[in-house]
C-alpha cells in the first residue's frame, strides 16, 4: 500500500478565514468576474503578441544547464496551457489562491481520497453523485481501507449533533455536494463550518461546486477548504472536454495542502492534455454569459413544469416553493447576487430567481412515462452529463445513479419517475415548448 500523505500539514491547524476577509485578501487587480475570466491566465503571448494562448504540445523542454530552464521540464509536471488554465480557475473561484487541473472529475476525486492514506474515515452527503459513491464505497474502501459514513447533511439539527457524533479521531474530510445530484438538496456550508469549528482538530470541508459553477456560488467564501469541479460540465461548457479541478485558498495551511495534492497528481499522472486545457480555458471565458442564460432558461422551464398537471413535483432551488430556498439565496456568490438583484421584478430571497440550469422533476406514470418523455423531446437530448450549451435529459435511476443500490436510491427519492434536466442556452420559448409537447406525448392520457 502506498505511504500515507496526510491532508493536514504538519503543525497546522485547520483555521478558516471568514468570507469577507477572505474576499478582500484574494482580491484580484481586475474585479469583475468576466474580466478576470477573460484576462487572467490569457495575457498576450510575450514572444509573438498573440492574444490567444498558443497550444504547447511539447512533452519536454530545453534546459540551458542542469536544472536551469524557463519553468517547464516535462509536461506531466507542468505545461504552459495547464498553468494558464489553473491561473484562470484560481481567479474566478472567489477566495482561490491555488488551482490544480486534472484529467477528469473522477481522477480529481481519486487523488483527493488517495491523499487521505490508509484506513481514514470521511463523512459524505448521502445523496452524492453515483461515480463518487462508487469510488468511495468500492475502490477506496477496497484499496485503502477508506471508511465512509453517508449522512443527511441537509436536515441537521440546530446543534449539528448528527454530524458531530459521526466524527472520529481519524475523520479527515467532509464531502459536500450542494445542490446534490440528482435531487437538488441544498446544504448550508456555513452551518457545517460552524458545527466543526467547535472541534480541536476539525476535518477538512470539500465542496463539489460542479452544479453551480464559480459563477453562482463561491464555497471558499462560505467556509470550504477545497472546491472540486468537473470541468467537463459548466466551466468548459461545450461537451467536448473531460477534465476536473481543485481550487484552494492561499493561506499557509492551504498552500502546503495544495503542494501535497500537486505532488500526488504528478506522481499518479492524473493530468489533462495541453489541448483540453486550452479548450477549457476558452470555455471559462464565457462562463458568466452562459450561466445567466442557463439560469433564466431553467427558471422558465421550471415554471412550465410546475404548472403542468402531468408533473407530480418539480425541484429547482431557485423557486420560492423549494423548502431550502433561503439556503439557495445565502449560497449565491457576490457577483451572481448582484446580477439577480439587477433583474426586472425586484428579485430577492422571497421570490423565484435563476439558480443555475439543473432541474429534477417527477412525471406522472413512472418509468413508462419517463421513458416516453425522454424519447419524445426534440431539443433535450437523452444523454448523460450536464452543463453544455445544449439541453440534456436523463433518467438517474437507470443512468447516472445506477451504481447506487436500489434500497438506497429509494431512500433518497431517486424513483423511476424522476427525470433530470440540464437546461441549455437555446431560446427560452423553444425549450418550454419542447418540454410541454414531450409531457403530452408521455403522460397526456393521465390528465
Amino acid at each position: 500500500m502506498a505511504p500515507s500523505v496526510d491532508l493536514r500539514p504538519s503543525g497546522a491547524t485547520n483555521g478558516h478565514t471568514n468570507g469577507i476577509t477572505n474576499l478582500k485578501k484574494h482580491r484580484h487587480p481586475v474585479e469583475g468576474f468576466s474580466t478576470r475570466a477573460i484576462h487572467i491566465g490569457s495575457e498576450p503571448n510575450a514572444e509573438t503578441g498573440a492574444v490567444i494562448q498558443p497550444i504547447s504540445l511539447s512533452t519536454t523542454y530545453k534546459q540551458d544547464a542542469i536544472g536551469v530552464h524557463k519553468g517547464f521540464e516535462y509536461s506531466r509536471s507542468s505545461n504552459p496551457n495547464r498553468d494558464a488554465l489553473e491561473r484562470t480557475l484560481a481567479s474566478i473561484e472567489l477566495g482561490g489562491g491555488h488551482a490544480l487541473a486534472f484529467a477528469s472529475g473522477s481522477s480529481t476525486t481519486a487523488t483527493v481520497l488517495q491523499s487521505l492514506g490508509p484506513n481514514a474515515h470521511i463523512i459524505s452527503v448521502n445523496d452524492v453523485y453515483g461515480g463518487t459513491f462508487r469510488y468511495m464505497s468500492r475502490v477506496a474502501k477496497e484499496n485503502q481501507g477508506l471508511d465512509t459514513t453517508f449522512i443527511d447533511l441537509e436536515n441537521l439539527s440546530e446543534d449539528g449533533t448528527e454530524l458531530l457524533t459521526e466524527i472520529r479521531e481519524n475523520t479527515k474530510l467532509i464531502w459536500i455536494e450542494t445542490p446534490t445530484n440528482p435531487t437538488l438538496r441544498l446544504i448550508s456550508i456555513q452551518s457545517i463550518r460552524a458545527h466543526i469549528s467547535k472541534l480541536d482538530n476539525p476535518p477538512l470541508i470539500l465542496v463539489d461546486n460542479t452544479f453551480l459553477s464559480p459563477y453562482y456560488s463561491s464555497p471558499l467564501l462560505l467556509g470550504a477548504d477545497i472546491v472540486l469541479h468537473s470541468l467537463t460540465k459548466y466551466i468548459n461548457g461545450h461537451s467536448d472536454v473531460v477534465m476536473g479541478a481543485l481550487i484552494l485558498p492561499d493561506t499557509a495551511f492551504h498552500t502546503e495542502l495544495a503542494q501535497k495534492l500537486r505532488f500526488l497528481q504528478n506522481a499518479i499522472g492524473a493530468v489533462p492534455s495541453a489541448y483540453d486545457s486550452w479548450l477549457a480555458q476558452r470555455g471559462a471565458k464565457t462562463l458568466a454569459l452562459r450561466m445567466k442564460a442557463h439560469g433564466t432558461n431553467a427558471l422558465a422551464v421550471a415554471h412550465a413544469l410546475k404548472a403542468s398537471p402531468l408533473v407530480e413535483n418539480v425541484t429547482y432551488p431557485g423557486l420560492a416553493s423549494h423548502p431550502r430556498h433561503h439556503i439557495a439565496w445565502e449560497s449565491l456568490s457576490p457577483h451572481a447576487k448582484k446580477w439577480i438583484e439587477s433583474l426586472p421584478g425586484n428579485l430577492s430571497s422571497n421570490t423565484d430567481f435563476p439558480y443555475s440550469g439543473m432541474i429534477s422533476f417527477r412525471i406522472k406514470g413512472g418509468l413508462e412515462a419517463a421513458d416516453k418523455f425522454l424519447t419524445s423531446t426534440r431539443l433535450f437530448t437523452l444523454a448523460e452529463s450536464l452543463g453544455g450549451v445544449e439541453s440534456l435529459a436523463e433518467h438517474p435511476a437507470k443512468m447516472t445513479h445506477g451504481s447506487i443500490p436500489l434500497a438506497e436510491r429509494e431512500k433518497l427519492g431517486i424513483s423511476d419517475g424522476l427525470i433530470r434536466l440540464s437546461v441549455g442556452v437555446e431560446e427560452e420559448e423553444d425549450l418550454v415548448e419542447d418540454v410541454l409537447q414531450a409531457l403530452e406525448k408521455a403522460a397526456g392520457h393521465l390528465a
